[in-house]
């Protein structure tokens, strides 16, 4: 059986690279928020699409690209590519939500709407991690096997941890009074929401470590 989880001492994976694609993703939601309030679109449900999928999906475009190009040079298949390939496709699932929502007659603004932002910033994540899973099982062979190797990579557990926790904080947030009145806000309120960066940088990180111990 092939190991799912890299010994100490194989080539790193690049999750390092994928952590560029967020900050650029922060930066282009903010900036278009601040426009879209100067044009007087606070309250445009296009323009906090737009908004929410720069800030919240903005490095998802990034690490699909970052993963097409590893498959047109015909690297040898990662968990850092299945991961990118995940986020990609994930991408569209908040538009429906969001759209769907709209047409029901859900206060997007209010409490109930808290779940909004969550797929906009995590649902790329969620595609990742299931992903993540599919990679490790087509690694091991086995389903036993690939939940085995699951729970012991730390980018696989970062991720879940994170898609369980920022849905608690975002309700939270609307309990206490926030509402994304303004596009600048809707960026923000994405902004927080969006963790992605979490397990990227935690693979990052646990390659250093593995380098550092050798083989």
């Amino acid at each position: 059986m092939r190991e799912a989880v890299r010994r100490p001492g194989a080539p790193d994976e690049p999750f390092g690279g994928l952590l560029r694609y967020t900050v650029a993703g922060y930066g282009g939601g903010l900036a278009l928020g601040v426009l879209f309030d100067g044009l007087g679109w606070e309250r445009s449900g296009l323009g906090q699409w737009a908004v929410r999928t720069l800030a919240g999906e903005g490095e998802s475009l990034g690490e699909g690209f970052f993963a097409l190009r590893r498959r047109f040079a015909r690297a040898t298949g990662s968990m850092a590519e299945a991961y990118g390939w995940g986020k990609a496709l994930g991408m569209a699932v908040p538009w429906g939500i969001d759209a769907g929502s709209r047409l029901l007659g859900v206060d997007v603004y209010g409490v109930e709407g808290f779940y909004i932002p969550y797929f906009y910033a995590l649902g790329d994540q969620i595609g990742a991690n299931l992903a993540g899973l599919v990679y490790l099982r087509r690694t091991t062979g086995r389903w036993g096997s690939a939940l085995g190797a699951y729970v012991q990579h730390p980018v696989m557990l970062a991720s879940l941890a994170i898609v369980l926790l920022v849905p608690l904080g975002l309700l939270t947030a609307r309990l206490l009074g926030f509402q994304p009145t303004t596009q600048v806000y809707t960026a923000l309120e994405t902004i927080a929401a969006n963790l992605c960066w979490v397990p990227p940088l935690v693979g990052w990180i646990a390659d250093k470590l593995r380098g550092q111990h050798g083989p």
